[in-house]
């Protein structure tokens, strides 16, 4: 089968100029770019007007938790419809691989916040994954889901014999094509992993020419994960450990999600990026991934402190401890910089639906309950795991610097949920960074180039990522002037993504979805 696009403006992933022209596949693979192709087509497109770029790889992503559903469509719909043909997953240390089939700790393998419904080695998640995925998947493996599933959630540190154990299933990953693995220093059992553990992770990962993805033990400037009084932020810290890591296991490393949570991180922009251009121009092989929205998914006990929680109703509910509840969360909230109005409800339970969409104060004002209250009750409601979006995460100015950053590209670490408010990075992440783009007069072939060639050199992900012949036919059409994204609907559907072509076929047409598993499981080249 043979696709002629015709007069498209062609933005190739290389950052080069655009130049109108025509695309031609045949069948998964693109046979030739270029002005005027004269081959004969079974099919022609007319693309006059629009932009044509590769297939948007989303650089951080954990949709590889949802491949085995009955109802997996759903949960990937909403990244086809905003461009998106390629994953990377198995971040934040969380793979649904890497662990013994009957394991008894299936339940921990997500850290709490992803079900693997069927845990087993690297080889039967390929197996059981071909030909039902929505989009290509790159996967790494999490340390974090090989620690649980041997394990589960014991923070004691690992034996010489458990570590090698544990490098076993990354072996076996690796040699099957794993792209690499991933640390999730802020999560359970991650969290509980040693020096020597998490070296001989990073070490065995870089004999492969892996990468590894890190989410840091902090992302603002105080956390819960350092003591209270230190020389450096928090912030800084996390990042002087991935830095350390990468120097000492000599593995490429990507620190995830670059964020500065709470008004108070902010100012901390200039140094983060300082070392990383330092590390860089030192020819260290570091870079980072970012949002495009302001705010991230978060639990509702994110300022819930672990004191109060282990106290009885009665000890609760004495004066004394209401006040240090209360001087606790206050001095917190003014150490990062947060509020209440910072704090969005996502889902309680299913009996309470009306705080969804709300912010705590909207929610107190209607129930006549001061912030505190309310947040209690919230909190009492849900059982201590709803979860709620949390806000300054970055302000514009942060956002417009990392999107300018030679060393950025970009991502949507989200995922659809089941029940509650949808995270907006599900549904507009990309389409967003477009109009943001426009708005701060970055050239379109800069965004293309950190969605496309960028990500896919990052990775070293073959064959994907530019309009060139010879690569996987995966195809981006967008109309960017009829671009729109909706901030105030979470699950809008954007507009502007015209088609949609995974491994050469048509998985969104004329703005119309179509669906079907045309993704594939993309294996690392063996060097």
């Amino acid at each position: 089968m043979r696709t002629l696009f015709r007069n498209g403006t062609i933005y190739d992933g290389t950052g080069s100029k655009p130049a109108v022209g025509d695309v031609l596949i045949e069948d998964d693979r693109i046979a030739a770019v270029g002005g005027s192709i004269g081959e004969k087509a079974d099919r022609i497109v007319d693309l006059s007007g629009l932009q044509i770029c590769p297939g948007l790889i989303d650089a951080h992503s954990h949709n590889d938790f949802f491949y085995d559903r009955e109802d997996a469509e759903k949960y990937y719909r909403p990244f086809i419809e905003q461009g998106i043909t390629t994953q990377v997953t198995g971040n934040c240390s969380f793979s649904p691989f890497g662990m013994e089939p009957d394991t008894p700790y299936r339940e921990k393998i997500g850290g709490g916040l992803f079900d693997c419904l069927h845990p087993g080695s690297f080889a039967d998640f390929k197996e059981r994954a071909e030909g039902k995925l929505y989009v290509n998947l790159v996967p790494l493996i999490g340390q974090g889901s090989i620690r649980a599933g041997m394990t589960g959630y014991d923070p004691a540190p690992y034996t010489p014999a458990q570590i090698e154990r544990e490098l076993g299933y990354v072996r076996e990953a690796m040699e099957g094509g794993a792209f690499g693995g991933s640390f999730g220093f802020m999560y359970e059992p991650d969290r509980y992993a040693g020096k020597d553990e998490i070296l001989a992770f990073a070490e065995e990962i870089a004999k492969y020419d892996g990468i590894v993805t890190v989410h840091p033990r902090a992302n603002s400037s105080v956390s819960a994960d350092y003591p209270l009084l230190t020389k450096k932020s928090h912030l800084e810290l996390g990042l002087d450990e991935v830095v350390n890591i990468m120097h000492r296991s000599g593995c490429r490393m990507e620190y995830s999600h670059l964020i500065f949570v709470g008004q108070r991180s902010w100012k901390l922009l200039d140094k983060m990026l300082g070392v990383f251009h330092r590390e860089k121009e030192a020819g260290a092989p570091l870079a980072f991934d970012n949002y495009a929205f302001h705010y991230g998914a978060s639990v509702i006990t994110v300022v819930f402190p672990a004191w109060y929680a282990q106290l009885s109703a009665e000890e609760a509910k004495k004066p004394v401890n209401r006040l240090r509840l209360q001087m606790t969360i206050l001095m917190y909230r003014k150490v990062l910089g947060i509020d209440w109005d910072d704090m969005v409800v996502a889902y309680i339970s299913d009996e309470h639906p009306e705080y969804e969409g709300k912010t705590i104060p909207e929610c107190a004002a209607a129930e006549g309950l001061s912030n505190l209250d309310m947040y209690l009750k919230l909190v009492e409601l849900s059982d201590r795991v709803g979860s709620i979006y949390l806000g300054k995460y970055y302000n514009d100015e942060i956002v417009r610097r990392l999107m300018e950053d030679e060393m950025s590209v970009f991502m949507t670490d989200a995922w659809v949920v089941d029940k509650g408010l949808q995270n907006i990075a599900a549904f507009q992440t990309f389409p967003q960074f477009f109009l943001l783009a426009r708005r701060h007069g970055i050239p379109t072939e800069t965004v293309v180039r950190k969605m496309t060639g960028a990500t896919a050199d990052r990775y070293r992900i073959p064959d994907r990522g530019y309009l060139r012949p010879g690569c996987k036919a995966d195809l981006t059409v967008l109309d960017l002037k009829g671009m729109k994204v909706n901030e105030k609907k979470p699950d809008f559907r954007p507009e502007g993504i015209v088609h949609v072509y995974v491994n050469g076929r048509a998985v969104l047409e004329n703005g119309s979805y179509l669906g079907g598993c045309a993704g594939e499981v993309v294996l690392k080249k063996r060097t």
